[in-house]
């Protein structure tokens, strides 16, 4: 028995990166991290922000990005804490609205607005120590729809996305929350989905269906001169990303938690927002690591020379 659990106890969690680009991100970053709750206020429709954040902000001159989140509906930013305090580990402010309804992607716009201010406030704790033209914005299913819709309409203020189980256009009510990737003319974009998640982010979608249905159709309608990626987890379903890290915690369905979660898409950000050219190594068309990583990753596209 006690060989049975030391070899239980071994076992790596699953969607473990096997190749060293993911390992390096999929760990947490150097940035001892603060959390602060609700205590920043407000969007444009009166809800809170929740902080994430390096201690130690600025330290040797470092300029910090900023990352501006989308929960996904009826969703708060603590469903997220592990993946947006992995993200905050790597150097990244992190902002959280405690919008529940996150599809237009104002409230995500107004979580950027907020750190531009307070990086100009000299009573701030965050004066003068973000990068404020490095901003990107994340967010999952309805979130997800916000953060494509917050890097359309920010007017170049957000320059960089990563939409997380971004549901097909059947699931979204006609109006301005569907995301439209077709509009995207600045920034660049990273699709995920778990493999899992077909009924609501289907990876590919049978040639005769119309529309965006899938996460192909919504990278195929990005313009080719914006930069875009996409890549599906395998096994994980449509609420894995709020792991803490595994599925405990998190809302049905969830399979194998935000493991997957965690490296390349803090490689994106680290490539896109603070030039890191070994990050940039992952995502090259054709030879990315991704593209060699097929324990965990399939379905994986890009036009990153």
């Amino acid at each position: 028995m006690f060989v049975a659990l030391s070899i239980m106890i071994a076992c790596p969690p699953p969607n473990s990166p096997t190749k060293p680009i993911e390992q390096k991100y999929y760990a947490a970053g150097s940035w001892t991290v603060t959390v602060s709750k609700g205590i920043a206020c407000c969007d444009s429709l009166g809800n809170k922000f929740d902080l994430y954040y390096p201690t130690s902000l600025g330290a040797n001159g470092f300029l910090h990005p900023i990352l501006t989140w989308g929960n996904g509906s009826n969703a708060v930013p603590s469903q997220y804490d592990y993946l947006l305090t992995h993200m905050a580990s790597w150097g990244f402010v992190v902002i959280a609205t405690e919008d529940k309804t996150t599809g237009l992607g104002q409230t995500i716009i107004d979580g950027a607005n907020y750190l531009v201010g307070k990086n100009n406030d000299s009573a701030s704790p965050f004066y003068h120590k973000l990068n404020v033209s490095q901003i990107g914005t994340f967010g999952h299913s309805q979130g997800s729809q916000g953060a494509i819709n917050a890097l359309i309409n920010s007017a170049g203020l957000i320059k960089t996305a990563i939409p997380i189980e971004l549901p097909a256009t059947i699931w979204c009510s006609l109006g301005p929350s569907c995301a439209d990737t077709s509009h995207l003319t600045s920034g660049s974009v990273f699709f995920i989905d778990g493999s899992a998640d077909v009924p609501i982010s289907p990876p590919t979608q049978d040639p005769a269906i119309q529309g965006e249905q899938s996460i192909q159709a919504f990278y195929n309608a990005v313009p080719t001169n914006v930069p875009k990626v996409k890549g599906t987890l395998i096994g994980p379903n449509h609420n894995d990303v709020q792991g803490q890290p595994d599925c405990l915690r998190a809302s049905f369905p969830c399979v194998n938690g935000v493991y997957g979660y965690l490296g390349y898409p803090t490689a994106w950000f680290m490539y896109q927002l603070q030039g890191d050219t070994f990050a940039h190594g992952a995502f090259v068309n054709g030879t990315g690591e991704m593209f060699a990583e097929t324990t965990n990753w399939e379905f994986v596209g890009s036009n990153i020379p």
